[in-house]
């Protein structure tokens, strides 16, 4: 459970349930972030076990608990088992801004769940949490990722060279943005 007193959000769409990931959910998580493929672009090496699991859960709480961001479970209607995760990280309220994050169990891959998803969460942070610019970094050869943000509605605003030190390298990063008068865009999909 979370330390703040509020209720967590549980956003639902038309095949998905957005809800707090517990430590019950350390099993799916360690099952998904075990891949290889899916862990490509995460930044750290594939998860090998439950700890891995319990940590990652440890820090989408705190990222709640300090109000710098938000991590749901994306769960399929019915099943309520955690095949992905998205969010926001990085906030910083003074600015109105954060940085969007997701990945999704690749038996999940190509079915159009983490554009469902992600489009939630950006609906929820501009309605509820006020903001004004959700922020996409994205590797360059990260192309699923990258159109799923194009499709969207982000726009590419440039290329940071060497931004982010992971597993032993640097990474170029291309930042994306989506302001929150391109909320219309969204919604026309």
């Amino acid at each position: 459970m979370t330390s703040n007193t509020e209720v967590f959000p549980v956003l639902e769409t038309k095949r998905l349930v957005l809800r707090e990931i517990t430590k019950k959910d350390a099993n799916s998580i360690l099952d998904y972030l075990s891949d290889a493929e899916v862990m490509k672009y995460y930044g750290l090496d594939p998860f090998n076990s439950l700890d891995n699991a319990l940590d990652e859960i440890a820090w989408y709480q705190s990222i709640y608990s300090n109000k710098t961001g938000i991590r749901w479970g994306i769960t399929l209607k019915e099943q309520g088992v955690v095949i992905g995760s998205c969010g926001f990280h990085n906030t910083v309220s003074q600015h109105s801004r954060t940085e969007i994050g997701f990945e999704l169990s690749k038996g999940q891959w190509g079915k159009g769940i983490a554009a469902e998803a992600v489009e939630a969460i950006i609906n929820y942070g501009f309605k509820h949490m006020h903001l004004q610019r959700i922020e996409a970094l994205i590797e360059p050869p990260n192309l699923s990722s990258q159109r799923l943000v194009e499709k969207i509605g982000f726009v590419r605003e440039g290329l940071l060279r060497n931004y982010e030190f992971t597993r032993g390298k640097f990474d170029d990063l291309y930042m994306y943005s989506l302001l929150k008068q391109d909320l219309d865009k969204i919604n026309s999909m």
